[in-house]
C-alpha cells in the first residue's frame, strides 16, 4: 500500500509540475515544494500530451471565435490562436527552438555550441528560424480553417498534442541528457518506452476517429491527412533528435523545446494538405446544375445576337436572318418593305 500511495503522490505531482512547467496556469502546492524526484519528474514528462490537449483546445477556442462569430477571417484567426499558445507556454519552446538554431547553426563541437544555447540573447539563425516557423503556422493552421469542415480546430489541437508527446519520446530511457544540471539532466532518461509508444497509439486512434467523426457528419469521403500529421511530426522529431544528441551530446530544454515546435509545424503543414471544402452554396449549385439542367438547345453567338424591332419594321430582314421578299424568295419591285431608291435602280438598268 505504501508503493501504491507513492507512486499516486508522484503522479499527481508529476501532473502539477508538468502544468506548471509548460503552462502558465499556476497550481500552487499545499505546503513546500520537495526535492524533484526521478520518478516525478517521469510523470510529468509522461502528462506532457495531457496538458498539449488542454493547449490545443483553448487555441482552438480562439481560432473558432475569432473566425466565425466575430468575423475576423481564417488568417487573422490563425495568427491569434498561435499567438495565444506562445502566451500560454511563456514563449519556452519558441525561445528553445531559437538556441537550437544558434547552436546547431554554428557548426562548433558541443561544449561551444552548449555555450552559445545558454546565453540569453537570440542569432541571426535563430530568428530567422523563430519567423519563419511562426509564419509557417499561421499560414498552415489558416489555410486548414479555411478548408471549412472543422479541419483548422482539429489540426491545431493534433499538432500541439504531437509536440507535447515529441518531449515525452525525448524523455524515454536511453537518451542521455547534454549537461549535468538544467531541464534536461533533471528529465532525461526518466520515461518508460512503453508510456510514449501507447501514448502515439491512443494519439493517432483519437485522429482517425475524428476523421471518420467528419465524414459521418458532412457525407464526404474521409481524408487521413490528420493521422498521416501526426505520424510525419513524429517522425521528423525523431531525426531532430538524433541529430541532437549526435551533435551535443545528449538533451537539453532547448533541444526538448525545438522538438515540440518543430512537431507541431510539420504537423500543421501536413494536416492542412488535402482537397478544400465547398461553401454550401457552391454544393447546392452544384446539385441543383447536376439534377436539372435546362432542355433549351444552347444557341450559337451568331444567333444569339438580335436585331432590335426597328430593322424588322423597316423590312431590311427577318428575324431568321434572310431578307423579306415575295413568294418566289427573290427581292422584286414589289416586294412589301422594298424602298424606293432600290425599284428606281432596277428599272434604269432594264
Amino acid at each position: 500500500m505504501k508503493g501504491g500511495g507513492e507512486a499516486a503522490g508522484a503522479r499527481w505531482s508529476g501532473l502539477r509540475l508538468s502544468v506548471t512547467l509548460l503552462t502558465v496556469i499556476p497550481w500552487p502546492s499545499a505546503g513546500p515544494a520537495p526535492p524533484l524526484a526521478p520518478a516525478t519528474a517521469a510523470a510529468a514528462m509522461a502528462w506532457a500530451p495531457a496538458v498539449g490537449v488542454l493547449l490545443g483546445v483553448s487555441g482552438a477556442v480562439v481560432l473558432l471565435v475569432a473566425d466565425h462569430p466575430l468575423g475576423a477571417g481564417p488568417l487573422t484567426g490563425a495568427g491569434l490562436a498561435i499567438a495565444s499558445l506562445a502566451l500560454l507556454s511563456r514563449g519556452l519552446h519558441l525561445d528553445g527552438l531559437a538556441d537550437l538554431a544558434d547552436g546547431l547553426g554554428s557548426g562548433k563541437p558541443a561544449p561551444a555550441a552548449l555555450d552559445i544555447m545558454r546565453r540569453s540573447d537570440i542569432g541571426p539563425l535563430g530568428t530567422v528560424t523563430l519567423v519563419l516557423t511562426l509564419i509557417i503556422q499561421v499560414a498552415a493552421l489558416g489555410h486548414a480553417e479555411s478548408a471549412g469542415h472543422g479541419r483548422g480546430p482539429a489540426a491545431l489541437i493534433a499538432a500541439v498534442v504531437a509536440g507535447r508527446l515529441a518531449i515525452t519520446w525525448a524523455c524515454r530511457r536511453g537518451v542521455p541528457a547534454a549537461r549535468r544540471e538544467g531541464l534536461g539532466a533533471l528529465v532525461a532518461g526518466t520515461v518508460r518506452p512503453v508510456i510514449p509508444a501507447v501514448t502515439t497509439l491512443v494519439t493517432l486512434s483519437a485522429a482517425i476517429a475524428a476523421v471518420m467523426i467528419s465524414a459521418t457528419v458532412t457525407g464526404g469521403p474521409p481524408g487521413w491527412t490528420l493521422p498521416l500529421a501526426v505520424a510525419a511530426g513524429l517522425v521528423v522529431a525523431s531525426g531532430l533528435e538524433r541529430h541532437a544528441v549526435r551533435r551535443l551530446g545528449g538533451i537539453t530544454g532547448d533541444v526538448l523545446g525545438a522538438l515540440a515546435e518543430v512537431t507541431t509545424t510539420v504537423t500543421l503543414v501536413v494536416a492542412a494538405m488535402g482537397p478544400r471544402a465547398l461553401p454550401q452554396r457552391a454544393q447546392a449549385r452544384a446539385v441543383t446544375s447536376g439534377s436539372a439542367r435546362p432542355s433549351a438547345r444552347r444557341c450559337s453567338p451568331a444567333q444569339g445576337r438580335r436585331r432590335p424591332p426597328s430593322a424588322y419594321a423597316q423590312g431590311t430582314s427577318s428575324p431568321s436572318g434572310r431578307r423579306a421578299s415575295g413568294s418566289s424568295g427573290r427581292p422584286g419591285a414589289g416586294s412589301a418593305g422594298s424602298p424606293p431608291w432600290r425599284a428606281g435602280l432596277r428599272r434604269s438598268r432594264s
